[in-house]
């Protein structure tokens, strides 16, 4: 039998025990992250991990899209900011284009800083949060 990785059992009880706002975040962080090791893949000519964390940045995005509730009116803005960041992921995935991605990066950075932002928001104004919740 295998021990456990005390890493990957703490990484696992963190995703278990997450807010849904948590786990958003987390994904911004993991999109950005392969996004990072994306460019840098690409840079190095290494066409194919570029492809595989490309694939990667392309699952995280279709998960924000899938998620969405299109009870709220910005969420129609939202299917059509994910719907852009996919396609200009997948045309530098086709092209092993850095300088899109390096958009892609940009535009995903700046979405997980706003998320985190308002997070901190709700936490400060917890009547905020209930009236969000209702």
């Amino acid at each position: 039998m295998i021990p456990n990785n005390p890493y990957q059992t703490y990484r696992n009880n963190a995703i278990l025990t997450a807010t849904k706002e948590e786990l958003t975040l987390m994904l911004y962080d993991g999109a950005l992250k392969f996004c990072n090791q994306n460019i840098k893949a690409l840079e190095d000519k290494d066409f194919e991990a570029a492809h595989v964390l490309n694939m990667r940045v392309q699952d995280i995005i279709q998960e924000f899209q899938l998620s969405l509730d299109d009870q709220y009116e910005i969420s129609e803005s939202f299917v059509l900011l994910y719907d852009y960041l996919y396609r200009r992921t997948v045309e530098g995935n086709i092209q092993k284009d850095k300088e899109i991605m390096e958009e892609v990066r940009g535009l995903l950075k700046e979405l997980r800083d706003t998320w985190k932002e308002a997070m901190q928001l709700a936490k400060k104004r917890p009547m905020a949060q209930a009236i969000v919740n209702e």
